[in-house]
């Protein structure tokens, strides 16, 4: 059943639905990845790493909401269920229970740097179907390379 009337051809429907959906269920990721972690982060950074998090968090979820409107825009329904992200995220995680703050900047650049590099995949597999969409997935990708930019520069220098 198609409710929304898609505005690209439908050759295009496949790899842009699916960069769309792999750019969702990474952004849900990295959000949650990113609190869980702001909760329990510890050490002599708390604070400007705690309040950088909150900065991760919102810049994805915004993200996760204009990527899946996008996809409804485009009469491709988004999967934002639990399970589906649950069962296709395959970004680092952090452990259980607290983390230092040394390693919440390298888990952090670990998956923002992991997602970047998928994101980069995406742009280049809408360029043809559709520029709209590709322009989105651009934007956000400056945006993941400077949030991995600002942890990464929180370690230096690497500890040896």
């Amino acid at each position: 059943m198609t409710v929304v009337k898609s505005t690209i051809p439908e050759s295009a429907r496949q790899p842009v639905g699916e960069a769309l959906q792999g750019t969702l269920v990474d952004l849900l990721g990295l959000s949650l990845i990113a609190k869980q972690v702001h909760w329990n982060v510890v050490g002599p950074r708390f604070r400007s790493i705690h309040l950088q998090l909150d900065e991760v968090v919102s810049a994805t979820r915004s993200f996760a909401d204009t990527v899946a409107e996008r996809s409804a825009a485009l009469g491709i329904p988004a999967d934002g269920r639990p399970e589906t992200i649950a069962s296709a995220f395959t970004l680092p995680g952090p452990k259980e229970g607290w983390v230092r703050d040394s390693d919440v900047v390298q888990l952090m650049v670990e998956a923002l740097e992991a997602a970047i590099g998928r994101l980069r995949e995406r742009v280049e597999a809408t360029e043809k179907p559709d520029p709209v969409t590709q322009d989105l997935l651009i934007g956000i990708t400056a945006e993941l390379e400077k949030q991995r930019w600002m942890f990464d520069a929180e370690n230096w220098p690497k500890e040896d």
